[in-house]
């Protein structure tokens, strides 16, 4: 990857960049993954239930030999993270498998 930026809105994470050096390909197939967690106002981690795995995919056309992609996960929980507690994300992984390439964002966004 050439560039990963990741960027929050509420619930929601999206995480854009570019993969370069791909040469002659019609796509590439982006996986983004993260930890959601509900976090009170003292900042204290959640119960197992307030946490939740997320996930996204999805694929890019390649224009020479570079590729860019966008990708947004949308945390929901059960009951709702409403204020004052707020959503944290972690352990956010981009990966392109075809290609062998994953790099890793520990957070917290």
């Amino acid at each position: 990857f050439v560039t990963v930026s990741i960027t929050q809105s509420n619930n929601t994470l999206t995480v854009s960049g570019k993969e370069a050096g791909l040469g002659n390909e019609e796509q590439v197939h982006i996986v983004v993954t993260a930890t959601a967690q509900c976090i009170n106002p003292g900042d204290h981690h959640p119960k197992a239930a307030n946490k939740e795995s997320v996930s996204g995919a999805g694929d890019f056309p390649v224009q020479n030999g570079k590729a860019e992609f966008s990708l947004s996960l949308t945390a929901t929980f059960q009951p709702d993270c409403t204020p004052p507690m707020t959503v944290v994300f972690t352990d956010v992984t981009v990966s392109d498998a075809e290609h062998g390439i994953s790099q890793s964002f520990p957070g917290p966004f």
